[in-house]
């Protein structure tokens, strides 16, 4: 039987539609619109497309955006200002400061400069800490979109044993506390893998839900994984194709046509995780709004 393909587009339009409900309940009831400031640094082409992408989808959901645009050459200094404005901004509910940051910049000063209510992205070390232990807060989109994707999908990670390749602050960390933790959508038992873990495949083979997050295209193959294995693909990586129109093509850090014939569901690249990611994102920025009524 084919591996369910799990539809990173098709749940977040049901995400969305929720929020969207929210959304103009903030404006009809309080007069607020959510807003998120995106801050994007130099001129990496995957940076401005996912900033576009972000900011794209607040306009369609009737939020507020504004872009800044610094350039490559910019200061610490001179971004900690902006961010300190950002801080301020009344009608700013949200900030999102694009990563990676050119070398001069500390990325993680800046991370920590975003007050926390306005930690659009969940990567300050309050909202990081909060999940630790299990106290309300903005969850980083990523690990919250494959959190939610499971649980759309009616994959419940509850008792299961969810294997996470990738030890980020960005996903790995987040995605094995977030699915750890003693609540709804989680009490899974996780299990961490690293470059340098000693018997990476035969641990993946364990795993009733792998996430593959490790930033290596195709590394996980049909040898890493069991029969009837849900299987998330965080990885975006671009691969040289002369046969692509632009010359390259995404793939992810599964080897998606190998794997997915001995899944019981997998998702996509691209198609998968990306969708979910600005989503959450969207969902979080909603969320700072409307906690901004409380003071």
């Amino acid at each position: 039987m084919p591996a369910h393909i799990i539809d990173g587009n098709q749940i977040a339009r049901a995400i969305r539609a929720e929020l969207t409900q929210e959304i103009e309940q903030l404006k009809t009831e309080y007069q607020i619109t959510p807003g998120l400031a995106t801050v994007l640094v130099g001129e990496n082409p995957a940076s401005q497309s996912y900033v576009r992408m972000k900011n794209k989808a607040c306009h369609e959901m009737g939020m507020y955006s504004e872009q800044h645009t610094l350039p490559a050459t910019v200061s610490e200094t001179e971004l900690l200002a902006l961010i300190a404005q950002l801080n301020q901004a009344k009608n700013i509910h949200g900030i999102l400061v694009q990563l990676p940051l050119p070398k001069q910049i500390d990325e993680q000063k800046i991370i920590e400069a975003i007050l926390p209510e306005k930690d659009a992205d969940g990567f300050h070390p309050m909202n990081m800490g909060k999940l630790l232990i299990g106290l309300p807060g903005f969850r980083p989109c990523t690990p919250y979109g494959v959190q939610k994707m499971l649980t759309y999908s009616g994959y419940d990670p509850a008792g299961k044993h969810v294997v996470v390749v990738g030890r980020s602050n960005i996903v790995g960390k987040p995605i094995a506390n977030l699915l750890l933790q003693k609540e709804k959508e989680a009490n899974a038992t996780v299990t961490v893998c690293h470059s340098r873990t000693a018997n990476l495949p035969e641990i993946a083979r364990q795993a009733d839900i792998l996430i593959a997050a490790i930033g290596q295209p195709e590394f996980i193959t049909a040898e890493m994984v069991k029969d009837g294995a849900v299987v998330i693909d965080v990885g975006v990586n671009r691969v040289e194709d002369p046969s692509a129109p632009k010359g390259y093509r995404l793939v992810g850090d599964v080897k998606f046509d190998e794997v997915a014939p001995k899944c019981a569901a997998i998702s996509p690249v691209p198609g998968g995780v990306g969708p979910m990611t600005i989503t959450m994102l969207l969902h979080n920025t909603v969320q700072a709004a409307r906690a901004s009524i409380r003071g």
